[in-house]
């Protein structure tokens, strides 16, 4: 692929591009514009098709991947939704643009349109067309560099929703509901969710907001150490003082940090989840031990 294709509208470079033709009074001046470029820059990169792969998978992994079948995958396939995958002799490999892909085909199908319909889609995608600005799809896209799409509603509904006037007023201070006169914006919906699903449990909303408050420090020292490790590499190949290397090499260090951050996000998951469950699993054995005790034990 040449320096020309690359630097087409919605590319990584074809955003670096606009951004340096902008006029240097407001390049330097408006921090709105820096915040929606590297929005911009992100999601781009997050999407980018010719994007170095961090992943390879067979095909039966794949299909776990996006929670969906291997005949659906074929069937997609066949149908032009999914690229062929690298062949290895025998072996077919798929890579993580296959899986952006294949979780916004499911996702698009999941909403009710046909097969016809999400080819066109995913072409105009693929021309650097936003989703969410032609077809209103944005939370279909699950390979945007956003993990949550903020939710608007009235605040009525808001205050309902959290069913606890104490508790809104804490999310509000926690920036994690935003409220505007008569509206509000839940700026973390998952989440919410989570929080209304445990609470159905009979667990207190304030005592998951305390543990929101205590876990949070944490997380942010863990994400600290697992962005540091990846901007280190960035920056050193950007010497200080000196001139910024071209814009397909800058596009590269951006797509190898949105990369890593799929990675990071998916070997701390795993981490997390299998510390939770030998947790459980602890604590439920420490249960029936206690259960299975005589009563003059």
């Amino acid at each position: 692929m040449t320096a020309d294709s690359r630097a087409e509208p919605g590319t990584v470079t074809g955003i670096l591009a606009n951004l340096r033709r902008a006029p240097r009074r407001l390049r330097r001046g408006s921090r709105d514009v820096i915040e929606a470029a590297v929005s911009q820059l992100f999601d781009a990169a997050a999407r980018d098709p010719g994007a170095a792969n961090s992943g390879e998978y067979r095909i039966e992994e794949l299909a776990r991947l996006a929670g969906t079948t291997t005949r659906n995958i074929r069937v997609y396939r066949d149908r032009g939704l999914l690229p062929a995958p690298l062949r290895v002799g025998r072996i077919a490999l798929y890579n993580d643009t296959h899986l952006t892909r294949l979780r916004l085909v499911t996702s698009m199908l999941d909403r009710g349109y046909n097969i016809a319909h999400v080819k066109e889609m995913l072409a105009a995608w693929e021309n650097g067309k936003s989703l969410a600005d032609v077809l209103g799809l944005e939370s279909a896209i699950a390979g945007t560099w956003t993990t949550e799409h903020p939710e608007t509603m009235s605040r009525r509904a808001a205050e309902a929703l959290i069913a606890n006037p104490a508790a809104f007023t804490r999310l509000v201070d926690l920036e994690i509901i935003r409220v505007d006169g008569m509206s509000a914006t839940i700026t973390r919906p998952k989440l919410i969710a989570a929080f209304r699903e445990i609470s159905g449990y009979g667990v207190d909303i304030e005592t998951l907001i305390d543990l929101h408050e205590q876990i949070l420090p944490h997380l942010d020292a863990v994400s600290d150490l697992l962005v540091r490790a990846g901007a280190d590499h960035v920056l050193g190949r950007i010497n200080p003082g000196e001139a910024l290397p071209e814009d397909t090499e800058i596009a590269e260090l951006i797509t190898m940090l949105v990369r890593f951050r799929t990675q990071a996000v998916a070997s701390v998951t795993a981490t997390l989840a299998s510390s939770i469950e030998s947790t459980i699993e602890s604590m439920v054995g420490s249960l029936l031990s206690d259960v299975l005790a005589p009563p003059n034990a």
